[in-house]
């Protein structure tokens, strides 16, 4: 059966020959029986010319038989006139079915007439079919080579690497107590660091998805003594000195034709459930610094929970969240439900084609003290407004419009703003921050698989505060350029600038360079 099915797709669809032979045989039927469909008259095959004998003749035993495999629309792949192989190959279906017939004891449906024709087709198209069964000889000797040595019929695996150079330049460090007097020197040294990551990704029922992922990482983050801000790191940093360890693991599952529902056992991140509008939201293909890849109100935990999104309609959808960040730990102010967490609930809807809007609500609470500590900002704005009470018990709830317009398949305008009202839970402090960017993405921008992207913002600041505010404003100004070299290779050369680090006009503005290999496998 398989051979019949790889006969006809070697011929009629060879988009189809190269899939399969990254599939095993299983799925090799299946995607074939999937692109191809039978018909029972050639008069249906409206690119075949009826101008010879052979037509004619087939045409009749075609609709005796119904044994010729086409297109679903009738045709041979757009306007042109059959071949002789693809002639061929119709007729190797007839033979095919006619010898099943035999086999099944009901050849007294075949006559004696059109045995004849077939001998009469065999002998005027047998090079074509002997060259067209070489061919599926050749294909199925290959797709069990590689049935045989497939990495898992169940997982596939892909990977990552980013090689980066990168550097920060100014005249000083930010002073994070606002104190423009001996501000600290700047580690300006040019860096090279890693981050490599393997995906495991597995479906039992091919609509579900089980994500193992290893890393390991040793790029710098630049903050604390080397530029004295936060508002300076990365979007794809992290120093773990090059140790392997696992940095997502969930698993998402459909209920019914709507709904989907995510466990997170360890390291999955907020963005991993709920969707951020933004057209550079990836760390290792989109914006270089990590407050410009999207609104930092999806950071504020990480780790552990549960998720589920539903879809109203194409263009309305709701979800949910829960993230913990040490429920593997019993111990006081941890677990499950003792310890940091969010809460998220977010809507997303498109009023017009082409137009995303996204409303989010995120509660989130950090027990403060000696575990995680507390980081309403996820590491991206001051430190005022990271621990507006310092590192006590804080709880925040959050709002946030995300909006994204795609105006050209080269032009895509998107941002967000968003307002989180922070209360100390041991005292009757309260503090209000604010953050908002906008950015201007250009896909596809001097090649196929390019982007370039320009991101204006204001990283999380404290407005208002029963305590202290940051007295001046801090603006991200970022722009980058990703070179698609090959499918497998992208090279990001990116500059982005913080004025003003940590809301202190005292400091001076502070630049960051990079130039991001990343390799995709």
């Amino acid at each position: 059966m398989i051979s019949r099915i790889l006969f006809n797709a070697l011929l009629f669809s060879p988009a189809v020959i190269v899939t399969t032979l990254f599939l095993s045989s299983s799925k090799v039927t299946a995607e074939v029986s999937a692109a191809v469909a039978q018909v029972t008259s050639v008069s249906q095959l409206s690119d075949v010319q009826p101008s010879d004998w052979a037509f004619g003749a087939l045409q009749s035993l075609v609709e005796r038989y119904a044994c010729i495999a086409g297109y679903p629309n009738g045709t041979y792949r757009g306007n042109r006139t059959m071949t002789r192989y693809e002639f061929a190959a119709g007729l190797n279906a007839c033979l095919d079915r006619v010898n099943e017939l035999i086999a099944t004891k009901t050849a007294d449906l075949v006559t004696k007439e059109d045995l004849a024709t077939f001998q009469k087709l065999q002998e005027e198209f047998s090079a074509e079919l002997a060259t067209l069964r070489s061919r599926v000889d050749a294909l199925e000797t290959r797709t069990t080579e590689l049935e045989a040595n497939q990495f898992s019929t169940t997982t596939k695996l892909t990977g990552e690497a980013i090689f980066a150079v990168a550097g920060v330049f100014g005249e000083e460090a930010a002073d994070e107590d606002n104190n423009a007097n001996n501000n600290p020197a700047l580690q300006d040294n040019i860096i090279f660091a890693n981050r490599v990551r393997l995906n495991f990704d597995t479906s039992f029922t091919g609509k579900d998805l089980l994500r193992t992922r290893l890393q390991t990482k040793n790029i710098t983050e630049f903050q604390g003594d080397v530029t004295g801000t936060r508002m300076i790191r990365l979007g794809f940093d992290g120093d773990d000195d090059n140790r392997v360890s696992v940095d997502d693991l969930y698993y998402y599952f459909p209920i019914g034709d709507r709904a989907r529902v995510t466990l997170a056992a360890a390291e999955t991140e907020m963005t991993d459930i709920a969707e951020t509008l933004s057209p550079v939201s990836s760390a290792s293909s989109g914006a270089i610094s990590r407050f410009g890849r999207y609104n930092p109100i999806y950071r504020t935990n990480d780790g552990t929970g549960f998720g589920i999104n539903y879809e109203f309609s194409d263009r309305a959808s709701l979800t949910f969240a829960y993230m913990v960040s040490d429920a593997e730990d019993p111990t006081d102010k941890n677990g499950l439900f003792d310890g940091n967490y969010s809460a998220l609930a977010q809507v997303l809807f498109a009023p017009i084609k082409n137009l995303d809007i996204g409303l989010t609500y995120v509660h989130s609470y950090y027990a403060g003290g000696s575990n995680s500590g507390v980081n309403l900002t996820g590491s991206t704005g001051s430190d005022n407004a990271r621990r507006p009470f310092d590192n006590v018990a804080t709880s925040a709830d959050s709002f946030s419009l995300e909006t994204s317009w795609r105006i050209s398949p080269q032009f895509t305008v998107s941002g967000w703003l968003g307002y989180s009202f922070a209360h100390s839970e041991v005292s009757d402090d309260n503090a209000d921050i604010l953050n908002y960017a906008v950015t201007l993405a250009f896909p596809d921008l001097g090649g196929k698989g390019n982007l370039a992207g320009i991101v204006i913002g204001m990283p999380p600041k404290v407005t208002e505060s029963s305590l202290v505010a940051d007295r001046d404003t801090s603006l991200h100004i970022e722009g980058f350029y990703r070179f698609k070299l090959t499918d497998n290779i992208t090279i990001t050369p990116g500059l982005f600038v913080i004025t003003n680090p940590e809301h202190n006009d005292n400091n001076d503005s502070i630049f960051v360079g990079t130039m991001r290999t990343t390799f995709k496998f």
